[in-house]
């Protein structure tokens, strides 16, 4: 049995920072982009970004801040 190991999420985002990322949010959109940085109020900033609502691909965006 392993055992579960909880991680900081902060220090989890910015090692990702570099790498396609797929964002969900609450309301059921999703953010699929490049992950450019995120800051103390894990804010994220993704480019070459496309969105997803319900699943279908609604278009390129291009830069995205998510707050």
């Amino acid at each position: 049995m392993t055992g579960f190991m909880p991680i900081n999420p902060k220090p989890f985002l910015q090692g990702l920072a570099g790498q396609t990322v797929i964002v969900k949010l609450k309301w059921g959109q999703e953010y699929i982009g490049f992950l450019q940085s995120t800051d103390s109020y894990m804010n994220i900033q993704l480019a070459n970004t496309e969105e997803f609502v319900d699943g279908k691909n609604t278009g390129q965006l291009g830069e995205v801040l998510i707050r």
